[in-house]
């Protein structure tokens, strides 16, 4: 279903529950189409939302950690354009292990699900969104290394600055690049992964990370932004 004139569509990658879950409700209800994506063949509540949305919503199935999924992936979508991708994609570990605590696999799991992995579903379907368009990836304000003046969540703020600074180098890269391309600290949501103690709810944060990616086209360049829309530090 390639996006009409009138009607603007949005890749988002990482759409089966949570905050990615919440952002497909969100364009829906702004009137937008969603491609949006799951990992398996397990029915989720993206597709209790497909039920309803009918023909505005089509799910995709890939694991962004499994390179031939992504370029499967890319094939499929060949010839499509899309306003918008998102990369949504984030796990976490024991907030309160040590870098000195970590084992190897648990590191690495972190960061190729948080840093290398979203970094290469941008690279590879990057090609699908016009010069008008948005690139997007959800990072936190925990990856941040200005405001981490009190530790914890070690490494998976190291995942998420690493994730920000792949894409600065991207970024550099691309410096004439007219799209406008945005690093997402969505606040501290009460999700599965933020836990009952964060101090956000769904409702509270969504609704503003959608209106703050949106209020970025035709900004080329790279932000990093809060859901607010605040610049974040460095």
């Amino acid at each position: 279903m390639p996006s009409s004139l009138s009607t603007k569509t949005v890749l988002l990658i990482g759409a089966s529950r949570g905050l990615g879950l919440a952002m497909v409700d969100e364009f829906l209800r702004q009137g937008w189409n969603v491609v949006g994506t799951v990992r398996g063949v397990t029915r989720t509540k993206l597709h209790e939302l497909k039920d309803a949305a009918k023909e505005r919503l089509e799910i995709e199935t890939v694991d962004i950690t499994v390179p031939d999924q992504v370029a499967a992936l890319r094939s499929r979508l060949a010839g499509r354009r899309f306003d918008l991708l998102f990369v949504n994609a984030g796990v976490t570990n024991n907030p309160a292990e040590t870098i000195a605590e970590v084992t190897t696999e648990e590191f690495v799991r972190v960061m190729v699900t948080n840093a290398l992995s979203p970094m290469r579903v941008l690279e590879a379907l990057a090609p699908l969104v016009p010069p008008h368009g948005i690139l997007g990836l959800m990072s936190s304000g925990q990856g941040s290394v200005t405001n981490n003046t009190n530790g914890m969540r070690e490494v998976y703020r190291a995942s998420k600055a690493a994730l920000n600074t792949l894409m600065r180098s991207f970024a550099a890269r691309h410096a004439d690049d007219p799209r406008a391309m945005v690093l997402m600290g969505p606040g501290w949501v009460r999700t599965d992964m933020g836990g009952p103690d964060a101090r956000l709810t769904i409702q509270e944060s969504i609704p503003n990370v959608v209106r703050t990616l949106l209020a970025a086209q035709g900004q080329s360049g790279l932000q990093y932004l809060d859901y607010l829309g605040h610049a974040v530090p460095w």
